[in-house]
């Protein structure tokens, strides 16, 4: 049979293992959750190491309508995109990462006071 030049045709299996294709994805390196006094009683929390794989302006979306919180996506000059929070979310902002799977527990470092 002639080579008709369509390179799509190949056979793949619909049903096969996916978990490969999710290890080019997945979070490679730590990601670190602060916080920082502002004045008074007022905190920010502060997420930087979220690969540029994932869409930040979504996650901050979602996340601020899960805990009720306003936040923000701020470009840093050392550390990249930085997710902003209003308040001390960094015991929930640990359990959402490791809940939709974007980071592992190990690689999820909470510092602060």
């Amino acid at each position: 049979m002639a080579d008709s030049g369509i390179t799509n045709l190949e056979k793949k299996d619909p049903f096969a293992d996916v978990g490969d294709e999710q290890e080019e994805t997945a979070q490679k390196e730590d990601i670190h959750i602060r916080i920082q006094q502002r004045n008074g009683r007022k905190s920010l929390t502060t997420i930087q190491g979220i690969s540029q794989n994932y869409d930040l302006k979504r996650i901050i979306k979602v996340v601020k309508k899960e805990f009720h919180c306003n936040g923000t996506v701020v470009e840093h000059a050392e550390y990249g995109e930085v997710l902003q929070l209003q308040g001390d979310q960094r015991k929930k902002m640990k359990l959402f990462l490791q809940q939709i799977g974007l980071a592992s527990s190990e690689q999820i470092k909470v510092h602060g006071f």
